[in-house]
């Protein structure tokens, strides 16, 4: 039979001691006294510290006393700070889902919300996504960024954008202290270049408004849903997303008037749209329900793409959204609207912020008039563009 150690405490000097209690249980103490009281701290289990580590933790110990701190006080102290330091520490990925969580009831669509995601887990989630949020510094963030700020330097500038907010969000929420290591102005604006510079940037290749009238008759030559909704995204001046999104309880055919909600709105405000008679011809020939132009699958929209693979096809030097240029310049070039009332249909703000505070009206009605007269143009009618430039002379 094995021989069993006799239960007790064996001194090893400088206040620490073996102690042994029940069946060979063997651990280390350090008794000392503090306040005019005697106190002893547990230094752990002789199966995980060995005596020359037992005598570190009695070192330690010492050295506090010699302080005048109490060691198991301390003990208690760091104990809790690490508590809490478990319990409000968030890595990288965690805060930008919660950012996304708070933020996504105010952004405009699902695809808003995919694209912050996606860039995040692409660029930014592979280098310090796992790590805390508190750690991320100016290195780490420049790691993520500077491989494609050249080459692909619109996605690094809103990729920039969106680390910059997770980290101030972060910041608010008691998850880090330090300045924001993403931020330009003062800062990452010394190590890159900036983005013009880097790339020219690309504007939406608009088709020169004498050529819009041949265009739409080529045009309605097309068959399909896709050439449907680029007549119609030409004659409203519309963005994609607004045209593909519509659908028929925002038509109003007898008012002639097409209400897109804020929701699908670049501005985030209601746009209404006075619709041409050519615009309403083209309705009333498609008339349905659910989505104005609807996709190849059943219920769904038609895609964001189809309107632009027309365009390809069509050998046209223009892109869906360019066709606002056109008409913004046409309106500029050809007519005596005031050019407020064009960038009120491009749905565009107007004035400072004091005078939108003080706008109440959309010009709908001298909308309606510029808009008939676009549609007169697109179908090749110069007489009654001038009869008009002569009323409004």
């Amino acid at each position: 039979m094995a021989r069993t150690a006799r239960p007790g405490l064996y001194p090893d000097g400088g206040g620490l001691y073996l102690q042994i209690t029940g069946v060979s249980a063997k651990s280390w103490l350090f008794r000392y006294r503090f306040g005019g009281r005697e106190r002893q701290a547990g230094l752990g289990s002789c199966k995980t510290y060995g005596l020359e580590e037992a005598r570190a933790k009695a070192l330690e110990c010492r050295k506090l006393l010699d302080k005048g701190l109490d060691p198991i006080s301390v003990r208690s102290t760091e104990r809790a700070r690490a508590r809490v330091s478990a319990a409000t520490s968030m890595t990288f990925n965690q805060c930008a889902a919660a950012y996304v969580a708070a933020n996504e009831v105010a952004w405009r669509n699902v695809k808003h919300r995919t694209q912050w995601t996606s860039s995040l887990d692409t660029y930014a989630g592979p280098v310090f996504g796992s790590l805390p949020v508190a750690s991320i510094d100016t290195g780490l963030v420049m790691k993520a960024i500077e491989p494609i700020w050249k080459t692909k330097p619109e996605t690094a500038s809103r990729l920039r954008g969106r680390i910059e907010a997770v980290l101030n969000w972060a910041k608010a929420r008691g998850y880090r202290e330090e300045d924001n290591p993403a931020r330009w102005r003062g800062h990452l604006d010394q190590l890159l270049p900036p983005r013009s510079k880097v790339r020219k940037v690309k504007h939406h290749t608009a088709l020169p408004y004498a050529q819009v009238p041949a265009f739409m008759a080529r045009l309605r030559d097309e068959a399909g849903m896709a050439a449907l909704a680029l007549r119609f995204s030409i004659l409203a001046a519309a963005r994609t997303g607004e045209v593909i999104g519509a659908t028929w309880d925002e038509i109003d055919l007898g008012a002639g008037v097409w209400t897109v909600p804020a929701g699908r709105m670049k501005g985030g405000r209601e746009h209404r749209v006075p619709l041409s008679d050519a615009a309403i011809e083209l309705l009333r020939a498609t008339a349905g329900t659910g989505y104005l132009f609807h996709g190849s699958r059943v219920g769904a929209p038609l895609s964001n793409m189809a309107m632009l693979s027309l365009l390809r096809r069509m050998n046209a030097a223009a892109t869906t959204h360019g066709f606002r240029s056109s008409f913004r310049d046409w309106v500029g070039d050809k007519t005596n609207f005031p050019g407020e009332l064009a960038e009120l249909a491009l749905a565009h703000k107007v004035g400072d912020a004091t005078e939108q505070a003080y706008r109440r009206g959309d010009g709908f009605e001298k909308r309606r008039r510029m808009m008939d007269a676009w549609a007169k143009f697109c179908a090749g009618s110069q007489a009654s563009i001038s009869v008009i430039q002569m009323r409004l002379a």
